[in-house]
């Protein structure tokens, strides 16, 4: 990838998250963090929602070819995030409820599709 290409790549990946941001914060959510990075992995969005932590992974595909946003989301890509929110929480003293959300936007426009709890930290 030709680094024009990494740097549009990069601005559309940052639009996702800023959209999303504001998606979760109309409706509650209260923003954390934003692109928590560790050398394991990263996490987009850390938010509260009442009492619970929330890390969100937001995706965004301009197609739907090979099952969109939310099957990027693998095994070794949740084992990252996992990583990253282990670390976030150890800085905490005291671990709250958490849970792990993804936030997708599939195609130009799209509302974005928001899957509560979508996978486990095990």
């Amino acid at each position: 990838m030709s680094a024009p290409d990494r740097l549009a790549a990069r601005r559309r990946g940052e639009e996702a998250e800023e959209r999303a941001a504001r998606f979760l914060a109309a409706r509650g959510l209260a923003i954390v963090a934003r692109n928590y990075r560790t050398r394991l992995g990263e996490v987009d969005i850390v938010a509260r929602e009442g009492r619970t932590l929330v890390f969100v992974e937001v995706r965004a595909r301009s197609w739907r070819a090979w099952g969109g946003a939310a099957a990027s989301v693998d095994f070794r890509k949740q084992r990252r995030i996992v990583a990253a929110a282990r670390h976030f929480l150890a800085r905490l003293g005291a671990e709250p409820a958490c849970r792990f959300d993804v936030l997708t936007l599939d195609g130009a426009g799209a509302e974005p599709a928001w899957i509560r709890g979508a996978f486990e930290a095990a």
